[in-house]
């Protein structure tokens, strides 16, 4: 089963020289144009019967013709370049009702109100705002059944690192506590247009059914930017701001240890001692 309406004929390479879209450093953008590399990654989504869909940054289309191509109850891109805009909405004339076209800026969206649960997010993310915009994700990780999101290969594991390995840090702490996290795919740099210097690789992220409350993940936020924000300090040092030894002794941690070897059951002791000394003091 597909969405409805007419595949488009004319290739993605046609498309950006008719419409002359350059990719803009300043918008992070390389494009995927490999119509078999686009469909494994929508294939990683896995099951999209019945969900809808949001795409951030398509810029000329490639991932929406693969997402297009599922059985996704409908697909929402929201993209910021106002080149790509054109692109979208020749598009979405092919598949009225089912591609909802949005511009604006994701980092300032709240894509929730996009489209009704079951929602996933599919995407490959622009290089320089990847980051910011998962941890925007994170905090509302209740909210979507899966993200499916490229990033550049260091930052990729940085998100599924374990502790006391090179990568483990913070955002390898909020993404593994609100989500099931996998690298399922690595990409080379002459799929784009144009090439990008590094790797990319696909991440899906699998939200708990647990999810913490809005005050506890700010808790979490602050423990971990405090705990790897002076990483080589003992962590009786590192959190001497939010509470040094008596935050870690309410935690159960000893305070000479330090941050990267902590694991995720270690930094949600802290994140709930650090929420209950803050309810205390208010």
């Amino acid at each position: 089963m597909t969405l409805s309406g007419s595949p488009p004929r004319e290739s993605l390479r046609d498309v950006i020289a008719r419409h002359g879209l350059d990719a803009r450093k300043s918008l992070g953008q390389h494009f995927l144009l490999d119509p078999g590399i686009t469909a494994r990654i929508a294939g990683m989504a896995g099951r999209l019967d019945g969900v809808n869909v949001v795409e951030v940054g398509p810029g000329p289309g490639g991932l929406t013709r693969a997402l297009l191509n599922t059985p996704a109850a409908s697909l929402t891109v929201v993209e910021v370049d106002a080149r790509a805009i054109v692109i979208m909405n020749e598009l979405a004339a092919s598949y009225p009702w089912r591609l909802h076209v949005v511009e604006a800026d994701a980092m300032r969206r709240d894509l929730t109100t996009l489209c009704p649960a079951p929602r996933q997010i599919v995407a490959n993310l622009p290089y320089n705002v990847g980051t910011p915009m998962l941890i925007g994700w994170l905090r509302q990780a209740s909210q979507w059944a899966r993200l499916t999101l490229m990033f550049q290969l260091e930052v990729a594991e940085r998100i599924c690192a374990t502790p006391d390995s090179d990568h483990y840090g913070r955002l390898a702490v909020l993404s593994q506590w609100v989500a099931r996290c996998g690298i399922v795919m690595i990409i080379p740099p002459g799929a784009f247009s144009p090439p990008p210097k590094v790797q990319s690789a696909v991440v899906n992220l699998i939200p708990h059914a647990q999810q913490p409350a809005p005050a506890l993940f700010r808790a979490m936020e602050q423990v971990t930017a405090a705990a790897f924000g002076q990483r080589r300090k003992m962590l009786r040092g590192a959190l001497r701001g939010i509470g040094g030894e008596a935050l870690l002794e309410a935690a159960g941690i000893a305070g000479n240890r330090r941050a990267e070897t902590l694991d995720i059951a270690d930094f949600d002791r802290l994140a709930h001692a650090h929420l209950g000394r803050q309810s205390s003091a208010s």
